[in-house]
């Protein structure tokens, strides 16, 4: 008989190799541009109804965007001209650099939205 040392281990201990992950990274495409910064005249703007925005270009390269929900009673602008952001419901106006108000009744400034220029292109995003 033979005695010393540790019995045989008779556990099966196998390994196998850590499970593959593959990272994939999607590139969600840019959204498409509401207009080009050429499309906005300068001294004037443009209203997106459709997105309840008005993006103006005060002077050349410094473009603007706006509600277009007019703070009086929730009209929507309808035109800039003359320097303003003009709602026709009750003849309030905005200014076109800052949308603070020039004429009433509306008694609060059209809140500033976020876009994005980028090589020309206007985008919400």
């Amino acid at each position: 008989m033979v005695t010393g040392g540790a019995p045989p281990d008779t556990t099966a201990q196998t390994t196998e190799p850590p499970a593959e992950t593959t990272e994939q990274t999607t590139t969600e495409p840019a959204p498409p541009p509401l207009a080009s910064t050429s499309d906005i005249p300068v001294g004037g703007g443009t209203v997106f109804a459709d997105q309840e925005i008005v993006i103006t270009q005060p002077t050349r390269g410094d473009i603007r965007c706006f509600s277009a929900v007019c703070t009086h009673q929730g009209c929507l602008v309808s035109t800039v001209a003359g320097g303003t952001i003009n709602c026709d419901c009750h003849g309030s106006k905005f200014a076109i650099a800052d949308g603070s108000v020039t004429a009433g009744p509306a008694p609060e400034p059209l809140g500033e939205r976020e876009i994005l220029v980028e090589d020309g292109r206007i985008s919400l995003p």
